[in-house]
């Protein structure tokens, strides 16, 4: 099993200053020794290493943490996409197989930011080295996204987080119709991670998650849904285990192959790991 989405650091509170005080939990490092018991109970092989830091620094740091550790099966990392540059550097990078794809954490950007010829022109340059891209984004950007990636075809594309719906209000109706369109798109895979973060951390009910899942199996369908964690962000809410459990005790409901296809196989097959 691979779990597709989970980050390391050393904290830093300048830097890292959008762990807030009331996110006490994650305010110190975390590296791969932290997951191996977990993942040995668990059965879960190997991850997905995502950045959590805007620079190219941040490729190097996760670099290093792959050689020393077997769990790390690729690394998502980050690039200037507006760098006149930018081939020259994913020529750089491309020596660097363990790398697999790139993010740029666009939920902290605004809608003339997603929809930048020079940003969407940036993205297209990803498929000449078969690399993949996350988005991140907020349930409120979706359409932006989904003009977006309507300019990029035949890039493989994965949601993070499920589009980040308001799991805590469970105000799901736009969030739903944006995720039908979005995932028209066959290039499009989506992540069924982070959500922890999304709802009430401490009093929220299986039903409000289930609520999400049922939207993003739906219309993405076993074949494009890939397992993640958001470790360690989602230990603001619960310990990993309650997490891999629930998910795992939704997809009881499919069959043996459906479920090896949500917690390995497409993974796998999306990050050529």
């Amino acid at each position: 099993m691979i779990d597709t989405h989970v980050h390391f650091w050393n904290f830093d509170p300048v830097r890292d200053n959008w762990i807030s005080e009331d996110m006490m939990a994650i305010r110190k490092d975390f590296s791969p020794t932290n997951l191996v018991s977990v993942y040995h109970d668990l059965q879960i092989t190997g991850c997905v290493a995502v950045q959590a830091n805007q620079s190219e620094e941040e490729n190097h740091f996760l670099l290093g943490l792959a050689g020393q550790n077997e769990i790390i099966k690729g690394i998502v990392g980050w690039v200037d996409l507006l760098n006149p540059d930018l081939d020259e550097r994913l020529n750089y990078w491309h020596n660097h197989k363990t790398i697999k794809g790139w993010r740029h954490v666009l939920q902290a950007e605004n809608r003339d930011f997603i929809l930048n010829p020079a940003f969407i022109a940036g993205v297209k340059q990803l498929k000449k080295y078969h690399y993949t891209y996350d988005l991140l984004c907020y349930h409120n950007q979706l359409k932006a996204i989904i003009e977006m990636v309507d300019q990029i075809p035949d890039q493989p594309l994965v949601l993070d987080h499920c589009g980040k719906p308001d799991v805590k209000s469970q105000d799901l109706t736009a969030w739903a119709a944006n995720i039908k369109t979005l995932a028209s798109n066959p290039n499009i895979s989506c992540k069924v991670s982070g959500l922890l973060a999304e709802a009430d951390w401490k009093n929220w009910t299986e039903k409000e998650l289930f609520n999400c899942f049922d939207v993003v199996f739906e219309h993405f369908g076993t074949a494009r849904i890939m397992y993640g964690s958001d470790w360690p962000v989602m230990l603001i809410s619960r310990p990993y285990q309650d997490w891999f459990n629930l998910v795992n005790k939704y997809a009881e409901r499919f069959t043996a192959e459906e479920r090896k296809l949500i917690f390995s196989d497409n993974a796998k097959a999306f990050y050529k790991l």
